[in-house]
């Protein structure tokens, strides 16, 4: 093997074919096989693919589709196995779903994200109050009111088919917070801002716990009367599993995750990619909807109400769905605020100007954060929701089912929807012309399209 070094320098002759450099040489030196090198042996089913290349296509095909929607095709088994055994991974089950899948599964979605996530940029995204308004505000105000409008149109036009405690069921879907998993998976997987969605996560539950009882209050007097818990002994009950479900399934496996994060980052970074943790916290994703079926299907939730109930809900939480993330897209970024505040202030400009740019142009977000704020405030939890209503209703409730139903098919449906849409949101943020180099790569604190390393933006 040759030992010469590597040149720029180019042998010319009259002839363009005859061009050839240095590097060629030296490569075709390094390439040459020695006598004792073997090409190495293919196996006899590597020979066949290789004879047949149009199966070898159809083969390579099936396998990237298996890998982009694994989640997908998994989802519908899972419906099965909770339909068939539903005593298994239920609520108070054969594996006490409650602890095992709705405290363990959740703990490790954020212990990943604990483990992969900078100190810094956690705390900074903490301060993002501006983003904290706009996805409480949406999932909380905008999602209710509006469900509750659409509700009492749909419960005024007096039709038998559609169960009214279902319709009761949706308004109190929409009370609930944003969920506790689903939105930190997809904005990683969206290259979005996961630090802000995490903080959201955790802002949005603690306060959930206060503010969903009081909205379902409000909203459900008069003639919604009969489906008011109006149980003052739950609230109690409501605050204190809100608080272990986000203390021991949110806070502290962050914290253990941040901490050796710091003490390990070499390490932590090698396990991250090693073992593929980002396919580990969307497969416990996969269980905590089995585990929210499973509790569905126990409680007969979708006998308990008329088949075309069941049928109007899979559509109409599919469009309402769809319909929220693009009120959080137009939330997140006015476009009015570019046309009143086009120039940065200057000098030159009045004191009401720049102090007017200061405080409501960021509410103009960067694409990551917007991303995390569509993921967020369209959510509602199950893991949480079905203990903020039974805590509510009572276990023994004979409507509970009823009122489950709306909540469930919501979370699967928000899942399968998100997924379909992450691709589109990832191509949209690596397209944006201030996040992309002059040779098409991302910044370092932008992912690399590796969905295996989760790296994301603060706002700005």
């Amino acid at each position: 093997m040759s030992g010469r070094k590597t040149s720029s320098y180019t042998l010319t002759e009259e002839s363009p074919e005859s061009t050839l450099t240095i590097q060629d040489i030296r490569e075709e030196d390094q390439v040459a096989p020695g006598p004792q090198q073997e090409a190495p042996k293919q196996s006899h089913l590597q020979k066949w693919l290789s004879d047949h290349p149009k199966v070898y296509a159809v083969l390579s095909w099936i396998w990237k589709f298996w890998l982009k929607q694994w989640f997908l095709i998994c989802l519908g088994p899972a419906v099965a196995l909770a339909h068939a055994y539903p005593n298994f991974a239920r609520h108070d089950g054969t594996i006490r779903s409650e602890y095992t899948i709705n405290y363990g599964a959740v703990a490790i979605i954020f212990f990943i994200s604990g483990l992969t996530m900078k100190t810094k940029d956690f705390l900074k995204n903490f301060g993002h109050w501006r983003a904290h308004f706009t996805v409480l505000s949406c999932s909380f105000l905008l999602t209710s009111s509006i469900i509750y409008g659409i509700a009492c149109g749909i419960r005024a036009a007096h039709d038998s088919n559609i169960d009214d405690w279902m319709l009761a069921g949706l308004i109190v879907t929409a009370c609930c917070p944003t969920t506790v998993s689903s939105n930190v998976v997809m904005t990683e997987q969206a290259h979005g801002n996961v630090f802000l969605s995490i903080c959201e996560v955790i802002i949005g539950n603690v306060l959930g716990g206060f503010i969903t009882p009081a909205l379902v209050q409000m909203y459900l007097t008069g003639s919604w009367d009969f489906a008011n818990p109006a149980l003052d002994s739950s609230v109690t009950d409501v605050y204190r599993n809100v608080m272990q479900q986000v203390g021991c399934a949110v806070f502290v496996p962050v914290f253990v995750g941040q901490v050796l994060q710091n003490l390990f980052p070499a390490k932590v970074k090698w396990c991250a990619v090693k073992f593929r943790l980002s396919k580990v916290g969307t497969f416990m994703l996969l269980l905590i909807m089995w585990a929210s079926f499973s509790t569905a299907f126990y409680q007969d939730a979708f006998t308990s109400v008329p088949s075309t109930s069941i049928i109007f809900l899979c559509f109409f939480n599919l469009g309402i769905y769809l319909f929220f993330t693009v009120i959080c897209y137009l939330y997140s970024r006015p476009r009015f605020l570019l046309s009143i505040f086009h120039d940065e202030p200057t000098p030159q400009h009045s004191k009401y100007y720049r102090w007017g740019y200061k405080t409501f142009r960021p509410f103009y977000y960067n694409r990551p954060d917007t991303v995390s704020v569509m993921l967020c405030g369209a959510a509602k939890t199950a893991a949480l929701g079905v203990s903020l209503v039974t805590s509510q209703y009572g276990e023994d409730s004979p409507h509970l089912g009823q009122l489950l139903v709306p909540l469930v098919l919501y979370q699967s449906e928000q899942v399968a929807a998100a997924q379909v849409l992450v691709p589109f949101m990832k191509r949209w943020i690596h397209s944006d012309p201030e996040y992309v180099d002059k040779d098409g790569n991302m910044p370092n604190k932008y992912p690399q399209g590796n969905d295996e390393e989760v790296s994301t933006s603060g706002s700005k």
